[in-house]
């Protein structure tokens, strides 16, 4: 029986395991929060700093980092225990926080959200690796679907959060108010997670962090900024393209050879592991692009204001907690999950598909039904995801796999709103046709802007979404067919109901 890292828990009490799930939810809701707060908060961020060329710094930042070092947190929490490897990661979200709260230039906010994300990116991992610590397999999925149901609410509540603070006190206080939220839950944490203190050696594949380093952020630049800020054919998106390839093939190699990867190749054998991850991929791109673009049909096409597009999308959190709880709970009972991405990712292509007829003339009832039948899908792949790959891999490896796991889902996310984007940008321009001049090419349509207009150029901007975003969730609802298909070869691996196996 070899040594569990140190960090590891001792036998958890009910009231403390309380106490952990409510805390590393507080945790994973702010690092999910902080990557849509800003949104809302852009145009008054400028304002009051300047700098719009490097606008879209505030928010890649932030993503870049987070999604760098998602990988190495999950490394080091096995190595060196996630307890203690908790307290560093929301100590530099803190920091990040409040340096981005006291940011008196575009700047210095931009290398603050750049902190910020360095810490905010080991809160996933590790949130979601503490559930493996201290929940038996079993019981994970109730766990993981609470989860699934914070990740999905802060993401809407994200640009609500951003509009109404702005408005009521300044765009400091998006960031300020992740200090109180983040002492609290790492006290109750710290309270509840006791550590054996066992320690083991280490040894950190340092020429596996940079090669990753290299390759992720490359290719996070070129979706973020590709197409936009510079040509996809252009010096420097090629450039990226190719930094891309070499620093991916080089991390692999790398791992391949390492004494203890941050990333073990073994992994991509199991079968739970990566048809999981291709699930997630799927998942996350079509969640991020429902997310990204339904705004925008409804602020645009629909005149709702930025606040009342927010609650619009509630149906779409209604049907994630709904069915991530009742696939959580019977998970619990049965021990089996293969059903649950099988139904999940069919309601998930049935959801994208009817979106696709969005109209100017879809009624609210109907575009609810719409938004809970997506969610329903969501709500039944999210809690399977980790669950079952924290099920089968090693225990040495839970942290780095968890880690894998989330790092393929935030990077389909990524490359989905990036080609989504791009998509939906040539498309409007193209509807928009003579007009497009006139609105700035569509770069600076909104709420307030279309008040303006004349019923008839309303008719036409609301046409030219539409017609843009169509496409957008027919692609969703084909990746939705592919997960679908890929969601029958998952095997089934009966959910253990120990939280750390015998015998490792």
């Amino acid at each position: 029986m070899s040594q569990a890292p140190s960090g590891a828990p001792a036998p958890t009490e009910a009231g403390s395991l309380r106490l952990i799930i409510l805390s590393i939810g507080l945790l994973l809701f702010l690092a999910a929060l902080d990557q849509s707060i800003v949104s809302t908060a852009l145009p008054t961020i400028v304002a009051s700093l300047g700098g719009v060329e490097h606008l879209s710094w505030v928010v890649t930042a932030y993503i870049l980092s987070s999604t760098i070092v998602a990988p190495i947190y999950g490394k080091l929490g096995d190595l060196y225990g996630r307890r203690n490897t908790i307290f560093v990661s929301v100590g530099i979200f803190i920091l990040g926080s409040i340096m981005c709260g006291v940011a008196n230039s575009m700047t210095f906010l931009i290398v603050s959200r750049a902190i910020q994300g360095l810490g905010g990116g080991g809160l996933f991992v590790l949130a979601l690796s503490v559930v493996g610590d201290a929940v038996p397999p079993r019981e994970r999925g109730k766990i993981q679907g609470v989860f699934a149901a914070v990740f999905s609410t802060s993401s809407i509540l994200g640009p609500l959060a951003g509009g109404w603070l702005t408005e009521q006190a300044n765009w400091h206080w998006i960031f300020l108010i992740n200090v109180p939220l983040g002492l609290l839950a790492l006290v109750g944490f710290a309270a509840s997670f006791k550590p054996k203190g066992v320690r083991v050696n280490h040894k950190i594949d340092w020429w596996g962090a940079i090669a990753l380093t290299v390759g992720l952020g490359a290719l996070t630049l070129l979706t973020s900024l590709g197409g936009r800020s510079f040509g996809w054919t252009s010096a420097t998106g090629v450039g990226l393209a190719v930094l891309t390839v070499v620093g991916l093939i080089a991390f692999v190699q790398i791992e391949r050879r390492a004494a203890e990867p941050i990333l073990p190749m073994t992994l991509f054998g199991l079968n739970v592991f990566w048809v999981t991850s291709i699930l997630g991929f799927v998942v996350g791109a079509s969640l991020f692009g429902a997310i990204t673009f339904l705004p925008l049909y409804l602020q645009i096409a629909e005149g709702s204001t930025p606040t009342g597009s927010g609650l619009q999308l509630i149906p779409l959190t209604l049907g994630i907690v709904s069915a991530s709880t009742v696939a959580g709970i019977y998970m619990s009972k049965t021990g089996k999950y293969k059903i649950l991405p099988i139904m999940g990712t069919g309601l998930l292509t049935l959801g994208m598909l009817s979106l696709t007829q969005l109209n100017s003339e879809t009624g609210m009832v109907l575009f609810s039904a719409q938004l809970v039948l997506v969610g329903l899908g969501m709500g039944c792949i999210f809690p399977v995801l980790t669950t079952a790959v924290q099920n089968a891999v090693p225990r040495q490896s839970l942290g780095t796999a968890t880690a894998a796991g989330i790092l393929l889902r935030q990077s389909g996310g990524a490359l989905g709103v990036a080609a989504f984007g791009a998509l939906f940008s040539e498309r409007l321009i193209s509807g928009l046709g003579s007009s497009a001049a006139e609105l700035g090419g569509g770069a600076q349509l909104g709420p307030q802007m279309i008040a303006q207009l004349s019923p008839e150029m309303k008719v036409i901007v609301a046409e030219s979404v539409i017609n843009a975003i169509h496409p957008i969730y027919w692609i969703a609802a084909a990746m939705g067919l592919v997960a679908f298909a890929f969601s029958f070869w998952l095997e089934e691996v009966p959910l253990a109901s120990r939280a750390i196996p015998k015998g490792e």
